[in-house]
């Protein structure tokens, strides 16, 4: 045989028996049992892309039902909101639990986790509408029985995470209060996100923004460049690339602490939506910075913001109770691929080393910060 057509041969075996042996090397990684709650409540497509990624971490580090000790699945394990097949007869059911239930299931679980609550609006849930402009709500918002399983859990020293957008619209100011008094910390009322493009001509941009900055300015909206806007339900900041920010991407921070107990970066940069929360007594994990200019800083300064605030907010006492301030579960995946071993090495095809990468975000903050954090509980439920 001649030596190149043998070298392509071995090449060859070497590709097929790859993801063979990182397969079976999955299978019989050592399964850790955990009841595990997922809520998602903005789930208008059948990706579910609003908590595919964490459960595409639990199926890699192997966390299982405890019943049936299978893996979780990102279609079917989950409260809220589902769409049923064929998408274009825009069919659906809610998972939902019942206040007669709550007792019941905050006794037999063992985390709690609220990917999303925003939930679903008529312009994403039908197709053709213009998704830039605002539209009435068909579900979502933390409701009651929202908070009281919450609350249950959170009494019973159970783990219990929340993300971005529990506090805010669509849910109602008697539940976003109560819940940030139970999680004790509060919401500023502002939110914001990092845009590629302000330009109110690029794809996907939410045009009823320059609509608010019309009228709160009563100035023309001529931002084109990449930068950031902050919101209330009333007012509108946009902090611009050059004139207000320095780097228009803003990056979470964390101290080394912190880093050395996950194995997470000290700096990453973040692509999606957050919130501005005050701690208060809570401990901060982690930090969103934004690098402004003076002119940046002024702005700030005038709306009583701070180019520093908190990204993941820790109960100070029990230390099971986590509150992140961002969109950290919507990351794409190839869900198949949780399923073998080592998957994240191949960091070329995944994301680059360059700082401004985005994608660096899932898989050197979020998969090991969500690895260490379900980890140490369910060795603390051994002991």
């Amino acid at each position: 045989m001649k030596k190149p057509l043998l070298i392509v041969i071995i090449i060859l075996v070497v590709i097929i028996a790859l993801p063979v042996i990182n397969f079976f090397r999955w299978s019989f990684k050592e399964k850790k049992p955990m009841d595990i709650i997922i809520v998602d409540k903005t789930v208008p497509t059948l990706e579910r892309v609003k908590h595919k990624s964490f459960n595409w971490i639990l199926t890699n580090e192997r966390f299982v039902k405890k019943g049936k000790k299978s893996s979780y699945s990102f279609r079917k394990d989950y409260y809220g909101f589902s769409p049923t097949r064929p998408l274009k007869e825009r069919g659906s059911s809610r998972n939902e639990y019942r206040l007669s239930d709550l007792i019941d299931i905050a006794e037999k679980s063992d985390a709690v986790y609220f990917t999303d609550t925003y939930g679903v609006f008529f312009n994403d849930w039908y197709v053709g509408i213009n998704k830039s402009r605002k539209s009435r709500r068909l579900y979502g918002g933390l409701n009651n029985n929202d908070y009281l399983l919450l609350n249950e859990m959170h009494d019973r020293n159970k783990l219990v995470i929340l993300e971005y957008n529990t506090f805010d619209f669509p849910t109602d100011q008697f539940n976003s209060y109560r819940t940030q008094e139970m999680m004790g910390i509060r919401f500023s009322g502002w939110t914001g996100k990092y845009f590629e493009k302000l330009d109110s001509l690029a794809n996907d941009f939410p045009i009823w923004m320059a609509a608010m900055y019309r009228k709160q300015y009563k100035q023309p909206w001529t931002f084109k460049k990449a930068g950031i806007v902050l919101l209330t339900e009333k007012n509108i900041i946009v902090l611009e690339e050059g004139t207000h920010l320095k780097n228009p991407l803003p990056f979470i921070v964390t101290d080394s602490a912190y880093c050395s107990k996950y194995g997470i970066p000290a700096n990453v940069a973040f692509g999606d939506w957050f919130d501005i929360i005050d701690p208060l007594e809570s401990n901060v994990l982690s930090r969103f910075r934004i690098e402004t200019t003076a002119l940046g800083d002024t702005v700030l300064f005038e709306n009583m913001l701070n180019n520093e605030f908190p990204a993941v907010i820790q109960d100070p006492i029990n230390q099971k109770a986590f509150y992140f301030s961002g969109d950290f579960a919507t990351n794409p995946v190839w869900y198949w691929t949780s399923r073998f071993v080592g998957f994240d090495k191949l960091k070329r095809i995944l994301y680059s080393n360059k700082p401004e990468d985005t994608r660096r975000f899932f898989w050197t903050y979020y998969r090991p910060l969500i690895d260490g954090i379900f980890t140490d509980y369910y060795n603390s439920l051994a002991e």
